[in-house]
């Protein structure tokens, strides 16, 4: 029988390169220890951190063979097996179950901008050839595709999906999914925006930036909210997460200049953590100009920061 979805904080490894664009993998394992020690309760390589829009499929399962060995079931891992083919995403879930991972992070095909009955029969045909759950990643902006709470719950009741991570400005969009369902749909926030109010909602649990970057932090917000219920706890904890989450998400918002979010987290966690490197191009690593602002945030934060990497 496959493992139930988890509960908790959920990193997005990142997927470590060369400056010729080749993967390193040797700085892979000493990432997910990293991880790991700061208290995730899942990793999901191959998520958007993991860049895998900058792969081809062999070094995507190369990234995701690595990754597996190396977690050793140590935490419960999200393989992300996306891909804008039914068919090679399809042969990447093969590959993933049978490597061990527990589930799958899938985002809807991306730049067709296929029909919702057209990606929800994607999702279908993937389900038939997989038996571990299926994490729908709802991501519309980098995707063109809004599948609505009718539809997600349609493919839940099918058992096509079994969980959502809800990247959606508007947190209702979680709560209407948790109350449909009385909570039994898996329901994760995927946008740091939203955490705080989809946690307080009864969100299973957080897949985003911050979990990424200070999984410790993040991990401590996650239990003030949903194990201890210490609602102002949450607000002070929040109240020091903001500034990194805004920061994240400056460019990305604005649809213009600024902080990128992944030059962020990549710049971010070179500061506090094993060296990951630099983002593929197009994305350019974080501008000289923000990074003391990065690091006062991580120190603020309660993080050792590398003061050569700032």
């Amino acid at each position: 029988m496959p493992k139930p979805l988890f509960h908790g904080v959920c990193a997005s490894s990142i997927t470590p390169f060369h400056e010729d664009g080749s993967l390193f993998l040797e700085r892979l394992g000493p990432h997910l220890d990293w991880l790991i020690s700061e208290r995730v309760d899942a990793i999901s390589p191959l998520g958007s951190s993991g860049e895998f829009v900058a792969m081809e499929c062999e070094d995507r399962k190369r990234v995701l063979a690595a990754a597996l060995e190396k977690i050793a079931g140590r935490v419960h891992v999200v393989a992300g097996t996306h891909d804008y083919s039914t068919r090679r995403t399809i042969d990447l879930s093969k590959f993933a179950e049978s490597h061990g991972a527990d589930s799958l992070l899938i985002v809807p095909p991306y730049y067709m901008a296929p029909t919702p009955g057209q990606v929800m029969d994607h999702f279908r045909r993937i389900a038939e050839a997989v038996s571990i759950p299926i994490v729908l990643y709802h991501n519309i902006p980098l995707t063109s595709v809004d599948l609505r709470t009718e539809h997600l719950l349609k493919l839940y009741e099918e058992k096509a999906i079994g969980g959502v991570k809800m990247s959606n400005p508007e947190p209702d969009r979680i709560c209407e999914l948790l109350q449909a369902t009385d909570g039994k749909f898996f329901t994760y926030a995927g946008i740091d925006t939203v955490a705080f109010e989809g946690l307080c909602h009864g969100a299973h649990g957080w897949i985003s930036g911050i979990p990424s970057t200070v999984p410790g932090a993040a991990k401590d917000l996650y239990l003030a909210i949903a194990v201890e219920k210490d609602l102002d706890r949450a607000r002070l904890l929040w109240r020091k997460l903001a500034p990194l989450m805004r920061l994240q998400f400056q460019a990305y918002h604005s649809r213009g200049e600024g902080a990128h979010w992944f030059s962020t987290m990549k710049a971010a966690l070179n500061m506090i953590g094993p060296p990951v490197g630099n983002p593929e191009p197009p994305i350019r690593p974080l501008p000289d100009s923000i990074r003391p602002v990065l690091a006062k945030m991580l120190r603020d934060l309660g993080y050792q920061v590398n003061d050569s990497a700032v």
